[in-house]
């Protein structure tokens, strides 16, 4: 069995990731990925208590790069071949899987996470009861398209000239800054939580910029030509994909995509942004409690 509280895992490459585990031999399981690139687990670190109904074993971890786990020196190319694409990360969740003993379990991620939900599910499908994406496409060029679309609307013409200008120098300056985080305050964190503020940034950094880019505005990385909307109706699992009703992915593509998996649900969040856990909690957690409790009645 899991055992309660943080556990750090030796990986078979020798780094260490932490993991918490709550509510440890809970009758459900889940794993929480957790987005970004880069991000880490924190907005996870209330579920065992919302779900806690429901006797959800709860398991949450900072992938490699992350917050509190190891982060290799990504200036070095060898460590950029062998540990930045999706391949890694997706294996990574497998290698998690195999050291904590889950089976027959839920995945869910956020954003990032929820495009390495979709992977996952698709390679390792034999180990999952079921699935939640939240505010994730399933592929970049929409997103994209949707994030142009929201500076087009929120920008006059002279401050896009201005975003496009910094974006072309790589001049992110303080003026920039103010303007992307009076987006991040309408689409990305629409509650501002004191809670999981920091003196510190939390953020990897090198691994955001590596496949993101600068911000959530913009997608000069790897990531950029992901797609996998031409595989996605091979997922034969039960599929929660869940939107905030503000945020910066696009609400059509996530309905589109509960359409072409075939046993899926989409549902959005009321004043949600991007992060809709935190800034719609109470209709969040009714959405996923009423998910799983569908799922276990099966």
């Amino acid at each position: 069995m899991v055992r309660e509280g943080n556990t750090i895992l030796t990986l078979d490459n020798g780094y260490h990731l932490w993991t918490r585990t709550d509510n440890a031999g809970g009758d459900i399981k889940l794993l929480c990925l957790h987005g970004g690139p880069g991000g880490n687990h924190e907005y996870y670190e209330n579920f065992a208590e919302k779900l806690s109904d429901l006797n959800v074993q709860v398991t949450m971890y900072d992938q490699l790069g992350s917050w509190y786990s190891d982060q290799p020196d990504f200036t070095q190319q060898d460590n950029i071949d062998k540990f930045l694409h999706m391949d890694y990360f997706v294996d990574e969740i497998e290698e998690v899987r195999q050291k904590l003993n889950l089976t027959d379990f839920y995945l869910i991620g956020q954003s990032w996470g929820g495009a390495l939900v979709q992977e996952y599910a698709l390679k390792y499908p034999q180990h999952l009861k079921g699935i939640i994406i939240s505010s994730m496409t399933d592929n970049i060029q929409e997103y994209m398209d949707n994030i142009n679309a929201i500076r087009a609307k929120e920008f006059t013409d002279e401050e896009l000239a201005f975003l496009q200008d910094c974006e072309a120098r790589n001049d992110f300056n303080e003026q920039y800054e103010e303007l992307i985080d009076r987006l991040n305050r309408d689409y990305i964190d629409r509650k501002q939580p004191p809670a999981i503020r920091h003196l510190t940034s939390t953020i990897g950094e090198q691994v955001y910029n590596y496949f993101q880019g600068d911000n959530e505005f913009v997608v000069t990385g790897k990531l950029a030509g992901w797609d996998r909307s031409q595989d996605i109706h091979k997922i034969q699992l039960p599929t929660l994909i869940t939107y905030g009703e503000h945020e910066s992915m696009p609400l059509a593509v996530g309905k589109r995509m509960a359409e072409t998996i075939p046993y899926a649900r989409f549902v959005t969040t009321p004043n949600g942004g991007h992060h809709h856990m935190v800034d719609n909690a109470p209709v969040y957690f009714e959405h996923l409690i009423q998910f799983l409790q569908d799922v276990e009645k099966k």
